[in-house]
Parts: C-alpha cells; structure tokens; sequence
C-alpha cells in the first residue's frame, strides 16, 4: 500500500548539463521543498558531489538514493554559508544477461533498487540543495550486502534496517550495493539469481557480506538445517567470491524482541553458531550481530526497547486501523543503531573498510545506545503497514 503523505514530494524539472554519463542537476530555487530526482544510467557505480547552501535562507538537508539509502542527513548550513559533500552510491538493475534476469518477488517490482534509473530525496527539515553532479566511479570498492529484511533497502516507512543506514558512514571510497530482499535464505538468494546478478558486478578487492539465519531455519525439506543446507549456501557464496578475488564476511542474523525477565531469548536455533564454526573453519571474519543486538536490546530494557522496532498504536500512519507490534523488523532508529553495530564490526573484521568510515562518525557501544529522543527523522512520502515477509 502506498500513501502520500502531507507535503508534495515535487519531481524536480531542472536545467541539466551532460557530458557522457555525467550529469549536472541545477537545483537553484528550490529552498525548503521536498523533491526527487530521476535519471537513466546503466549498472555501476557513481560519485556524486553535492552542494548545498542558500543565499537566503539557513538550512538543514537530508538527501536518500535508491531505496531510501540514506546518505546525507540532517546537514546545516547558514544563510550565506556552502558545503560540498561526495558520496559514491551503487545502482543496479534485474537483468544478468540478455537472456537471464533476477526473479525478483511481486513487490519489488516498484522498487528503486531495481529499475533502470538513478533516483534521489531531498528532504529535511528546510533543503537547501544548489547542484547534484553525478558521473561514472570505477575506483570505489563495492560492499556487496546479502541477507534478508533486516539488511534490505526498505521502500516504505515505517520499516528500515541497517543496510540501508550504513551507506551514511561510508566515505566516497567504498559504494554499497544491497542485494538483501525479505525472506531470502541463503539458498534462495543463490537460486533466484541475487548472487549470480551481484557476481557480475564484482571486482578484486570488493566485499562481500553475508546475513542469514532468520527464514533459513524454518525450512524444512530433506537436507535442510544449520550445518547441511545452510552451510552449503554458504560456502557456495564463499567460493564465488573468493574465485573472483572478493572478501567475504559473515554476519550473524539480529536477534528478535523476544525477552524473558528483562533478557533476550534464544530464537535462532544452531544457525548463529554455525555461521561462526564455518566462518572459523574456512577462515572467514565474522561479526557477531547477534550477540551486539541482544546487547543492545537488553540495554534499551523490554518496553522501551520497542522503540527499536515497527511498534506504533492505530493510526500513526494513514490507513492504518490497528497497532503495529513487530518484533523482528526496525524502524529508521532501531537500523540506525544496528548499522552502527556494523562499523564497529569493521574495525576487527574488515580494518581496510573501517579505514573509510566518515571522521564524524564518533565510536558506539551497543551497551549505551543512543536515546532515541535525539534521533531525527524526515520521513519518505511513501508508507505501507503490510509487513515485510520473513519474521
């Protein structure tokens, strides 16, 4: 269900300059609006220089490409005062081949992740956007992203997760590309063609990271299980990768709001243990998401740490007759924080990636999370309470 919110998101008809790929968006006059913009490119990657700024007016911007991947958020600018911001952001379509595309579900169909152009934004609380400048990266190491709803790129409000967070911390050297959809197992990640369309983009020295536990452990065919079907598709996703000169990297799956006198409960299975004895095995790094989430959770305490999660009374959001209580899904809070997990994973199990963290990005500690009082948020125009598949 898709709604449209209170403001007018305004789709920008502005001068464009282009030589090549590379365009010029001019964006003058438009202080204070909400807007997006659209353009055709094909796969790759691109780096794009913002400025933002007004003659006129103070501002503060918050710009999201794609799938609402956040990468500028809540810039502040005085009247007369111009800042230049880079970022390098990934875009992708379904087609693998001329004969192959990506079996993408029903709903992705409308996603932005997927299409064949390159969409942006702005927002915040007063944008001040003068020009966006985006062409053609081949220098930035691509961070392949492959999981389920809690890693994918989510449309629609209320629902995020973290890779769709990360992308804020990463400087103009690293680009991240989230292949993760609701749902997936390891094993049908493979069989649909989401590893094999990412394997196509993939250069020496990218990463790959790998998220999964949370639908693999409901399967139940012959074969199924932690150290049989689970560890085979993971080594499938290890041997891919390393053959074409990529990193890979586990992460094991967040734990779900499951608390039993003020503690978190094992809801898993043996899938995070395995992930960590083949990490171990084949000499793969691997954080360990689901024992920083349940620190994190235990730490915001069992009521409040619903504010973590896609928990609102009826008619927060329009068309929306009854409570929302998810415990599995985020909100853009609750995937702030979990993306904050991740860079504090890099600094052990990918130095090199942590070596392009943003140097306002400031050390976090799941055990003292960040008041979510303090949290802003400009939402997108889009909302939709149907919840993501998987739990």
């Amino acid at each position: 269900m898709k709604h449209i919110l209170s403001y007018l998101i305004l789709f920008l008809i502005c001068a464009v300059t282009s030589t090549a790929l590379a365009q010029t968006f001019d964006c003058t006059g438009r202080d204070g609006q909400k807007y997006s913009i659209k353009f055709p490119v094909p796969d790759g990657n691109y780096r794009v220089t913002v400025v933002l700024g007004s003659k006129k007016h103070p501002g503060s911007t918050t710009l999201r490409g794609e799938s609402r991947r956040l990468f500028i958020e809540n810039v502040t600018t005085k009247k007369g005062q111009f800042k230049t911001l880079t970022f390098v952001i990934n875009k992708r379509n379904v087609h693998i081949s001329d004969k192959e595309d990506v079996r993408i579900k029903a709903r992705e169909k409308n996603k932005l992740n997927w299409d064949d152009e390159l969409s942006f934004e702005i927002t915040g609380d007063y944008s001040t956007v003068r020009s966006i400048n985006v062409e053609p990266d081949t220098t930035a190491t691509t961070v392949f992203l492959c999981g389920n709803s809690t890693v994918v790129d989510q449309d629609e409000e209320p629902w995020a997760s973290w890779g769709q967070m990360i992308t804020r911390w990463m400087d103009d050297g690293v680009a991240i590309a989230n292949y993760a959809e609701s749902g997936e197992t390891a094993s049908t990640f493979i069989s649909v063609g989401r590893l094999k369309k990412a394997l196509t983009q993939m250069k020496a020295g990218d990463y790959i990271f790998m998220e999964f536990g949370h639908n693999d452990q409901k399967q139940k065919f012959p074969g199924a299980g932690a150290y049989y079907n689970f560890s085979q598709a993971l080594k499938t996703f290890l041997d891919e990768a390393r053959s074409r000169g990529a990193h890979p990297v586990f992460v094991t799956p967040t734990q779900r709001r499951s608390f039993k006198d003020g503690k978190i409960q094992e809801t898993h299975a043996d899938y995070p243990e395995a992930m960590i004895a083949i990490a171990k095995r084949e000499g793969v790094p691997c954080i360990d998401l689901h024992e920083m989430t349940r620190t994190f959770y235990e730490a915001m305490g069992e009521e409040p740490s619903k504010r973590a999660f896609v928990h609102y009374p009826a008619n927060t959001f329009p068309g929306q007759d009854k409570a929302l209580a998810d415990n599995t899904h985020f909100n853009p809070y609750g995937a702030y924080e979990i993306a904050k997990c991740i860079i504090e994973g890099l600094r052990t199990a990918a130095p090199d990636l942590f070596r392009h963290v943003r140097p306002e990005y400031t050390s976090f500690d799941p055990a003292h999370p960040d008041d979510p009082d303090t949290f802003h948020w400009t939402p997108s125009e889009n909302v939709d309470i149907v919840k993501p598949d998987g739990n």
